[in-house]
């Protein structure tokens, strides 16, 4: 028997212990005569019977009748059954902590911790998400994390007080969330297949549940030069295929962005801010570069949240007290050391304009103390850097499918060389060095060897699409 974490976000309820993510389980449920189907089971036929198929009873926990006519009271019915759910894929027979997100309400916790007490496990801990999170990576006064849920947006703005992070406010961004995303591409490979093909593949239950099976594989794709995606769908008579340009598919995901955006901007208003988004969010096709002006950029790993509670476990475990939701941990010494010179740097540092003394061919962020970059990040794929091999930046003016080697970026640019420049490790820096072509770095115009921060982006053209410098942590 082990300590057990679970991470309840509906859009993936992940369950883990010291060997890190064990299971996830979407918060869906299909009721099917007098039982429930539970996880990727029910999200699979989610849409074959739309009417008995639930995916807001985590959003919307409570104990309020339903008058659905199949045996479930309330939502805290099918919460509690995917509770148990949990705890046989899971092998959950002991102690747990649940990681959940800002916006449970008092009420939705009391309901949550009373299901678990008649579970096969024991609560014995409750922590923010975002707060378990942000704790190993929180650098700067202000940190804000970003999550998307199965029906919305989820911001959550932290701050450095009295030798903590703290939860300070969260926004819940409605109408953006999995689902949201997953109905807007729905819509527009349905339009690519009619036009394409002369199939539509919402016009009946089975082959839109195929599209919507299917959909997450095709966003994966990787060919390399990443400009449309291949999408295929089998019907017992024919196979249709059509091609989803990749800037299209952007295009079309933009106002929901543009709505994340402005939510994150209204949080980001101190200059030192960090902005950690989880690998959920980060996924989403073309997102991450609509960041560029908002802060430090991190992207998280799945297993940053399972990690953080076992190492903060012993200021998670509830005392005699009894459970409560904990919204503030402790730095460490190592780490509030680093924060506190990485704050007092950035505080020290002139702001940009007046740089103009700056050294040649060091024209990056310029936000404070030097931070490594970890990966390059160019349509949707992150690229590490290596102190051993380079990352080779290449122009094809005329994509001919091939895919392009795994540590080079290869763009499709008129009237600019085959070879763009590279990207490599030096002198503890990160480099890129063009030779005589001149390109932007964060929209200034340079040539040569220019040494690379955290957060910088790098384009060839006023147009071009970005290349930037992030870190995965």
């Amino acid at each position: 028997m082990s300590l057990k974490i679970i991470e309840l976000n509906d859009s993936g309820i992940t369950v883990g212990d010291e060997t890190g993510v064990i299971t996830r389980s979407p918060g869906f449920a299909l009721a099917v005569g007098n039982s429930l189907e539970l996880g990727e089971v029910a999200e699979r036929q989610a849409r074959l019977q739309p009417t008995n198929s639930y995916n807001k009873y985590w959003l919307e926990l409570s104990m309020e009748p339903l008058s659905h006519g199949n045996g479930i009271r309330h939502f805290a019915d099918i919460a509690y059954a995917h509770l148990l759910h949990l705890a046989k894929i899971g092998e959950i027979d002991a102690d747990v902590i649940f990681a959940v997100p800002g916006n449970f309400t008092r009420v939705q916790l009391a309901i949550l911790l009373g299901l678990s007490k008649q579970s096969p496990f024991t609560p014995v801990g409750v922590v923010d998400s975002a707060l378990v999170a942000t704790i190993a990576k929180a650098r700067s006064r202000s940190v804000i994390y970003a999550d998307i849920q199965l029906h919305q947006v989820l911001l959550t703005k932290l701050v450095i007080q009295d030798h903590q992070l703290k939860s300070e406010s969260v926004i819940q961004v409605p109408g953006v969330g999995n689902q949201n995303f997953m109905d807007l591409m729905m819509q527009l490979a349905t339009g690519l297949f009619i036009q394409q093909c002369r199939f539509n593949p919402q016009h009946n239950a089975e082959s839109e549940q195929q599209l919507y099976n299917t959909l997450p594989n095709w966003l994966k794709q990787d060919d390399g030069n990443q400009n449309s995606l291949l999408l295929e769908l089998k019907t017992s008579t024919a196979v249709y295929t059509a091609k989803m340009p990749r800037e299209r598919l952007i295009n079309h995901l933009g106002g929901y962005y543009q709505k994340i955006h402005k939510q994150i901007a209204a949080l980001a208003t101190e200059k030192d801010t960090d902005l950690l988004v989880s690998s959920a969010m980060a996924a989403l096709p073309g997102f991450i570069n609509t960041l560029g002006d908002l802060g430090s950029l991190h992207i998280l790993d799945p297993q940053t949240i399972n990690s953080a509670c076992l190492d903060y476990r012993e200021h998670i475990i509830s005392g005699a007290d009894g459970i409560h939701l904990v919204s503030a941990l402790p730095l460490t010494a190592g780490l509030e050391q680093a924060t506190a010179a990485a704050i007092e740097t950035s505080t020290s540092v002139a702001p940009r304009e007046a740089q103009a003394q700056a050294p040649e061919n060091e024209v990056g962020t310029g936000s404070g103390a030097y931070v490594m970059p970890t990966h390059v990040l160019f349509a949707d794929r992150a690229i590490c850097i290596t102190a051993t091999d380079s990352i080779e930046i290449k122009n094809q003016p005329q994509l001919n499918g091939a895919a392009a080697p795994l540590d080079s970026i290869v763009l499709s640019l008129s009237d600019l060389p085959g070879g763009l420049g590279r990207i490599t490790v030096a002198d503890d820096a990160v480099w890129f060095d063009s030779g005589s072509l001149e390109f932007l770095l964060n929209q200034t115009r340079v040539c040569g060897r220019q040494k690379l921060s955290l957060g910088d982006r790098i384009t060839f053209t006023e147009n071009s699409e970005e290349i930037r410098l992030i870190q995965l942590v």
